[in-house]
């Protein structure tokens, strides 16, 4: 049988990355400002991606943890992994990747990174994988297009006459849901000079951002997770996911 340590995580292309992205995320779009591209392979075969980059909003970042200087953190901005990869993959992977950011990137302080909770899910892996949890927000960013199709409010309103307004006239629509944001220090000592409160992991149930592949999970299920996971522990039998973004 197939296990998770047999992947192999190592640096790739941006090409092969973004190609990989577009093929097996959700979303099916890449980040533009990723610098940092890890493979995940399983039989020499890439399989999943996990893609790190400056913040867009990264002022506003950079005041979650005071003393933070402009290059001393980043943001986990895609994550995608195939179906063909075993269970607790994307544990093991992000453990790995956590391992060689330590390595290479000595300076990196912290970690950011952003889960879905409107179409994607609600932040399993970062639980499992010892992350923080430092908020939950109502997201009405994302709108459903006339045709279907979904796009985040801030691509529409980079036009300046198809914007958000232009489309809402003529019926797109605001998806309900949430995002949630997670931190993970690679420099431990850092949690003390957080700024945000950390939020305890049953917030997310309480307030009903719950979500798994897309699809809202009951109270009994986020009730019945594993504490150690609920806590930020560091148990990787956390469920898969398909594709996520972070």
């Amino acid at each position: 049988m197939t296990s998770a340590k047999q992947l192999h995580v190592a640096p790739i292309s941006q090409k092969n990355a973004a190609a990989l992205v577009r093929k097996i995320h959700y979303s099916g779009k890449t980040t533009q400002n990723s610098q940092i591209h890890l493979g995940v392979f399983l039989n020499n075969k890439l399989e999943g991606v996990m893609q790190f980059g400056p913040s867009i909003d990264k002022r506003r970042m950079l005041g979650l943890v005071k003393g933070t200087k402009w290059n001393e953190f980043i943001e986990l901005n895609r994550m995608a992994f195939s179906e063909q990869l075993p269970k607790n993959s994307e544990s093991r992977a992000l453990s790995v990747a956590i391992k060689i950011m330590r390595k290479t990137y000595p300076h990196i302080k912290w970690i950011v990174s952003f889960a879905d909770g409107t179409q994607c899910g609600d932040g399993t892996i970062y639980r499992a994988s010892g992350f923080s949890l430092t908020a939950i927000k109502p997201n009405s960013t994302m709108l459903r297009m006339p045709d279907g199709s979904v796009v985040a409010d801030k691509t529409l309103n980079d036009h300046s006459v198809k914007n958000t307004k232009y489309w809402k006239a003529r019926g797109a629509v605001p998806l309900p849901g949430f995002q949630l944001r997670y931190l993970y220090f690679l420099h431990k000592k850092e949690i003390e000079n957080l700024t945000v409160p950390i939020v305890p992991f049953h917030k997310i149930d309480e307030v009903g951002a719950a979500m798994y592949r897309g699809e809202k999970r009951e109270k009994q299920a986020m009730a019945s997770f594993p504490e150690a996971q609920r806590q930020g522990g560091t148990d990787l039998h956390a469920p898969k996911l398909k594709s996520s973004h972070g």
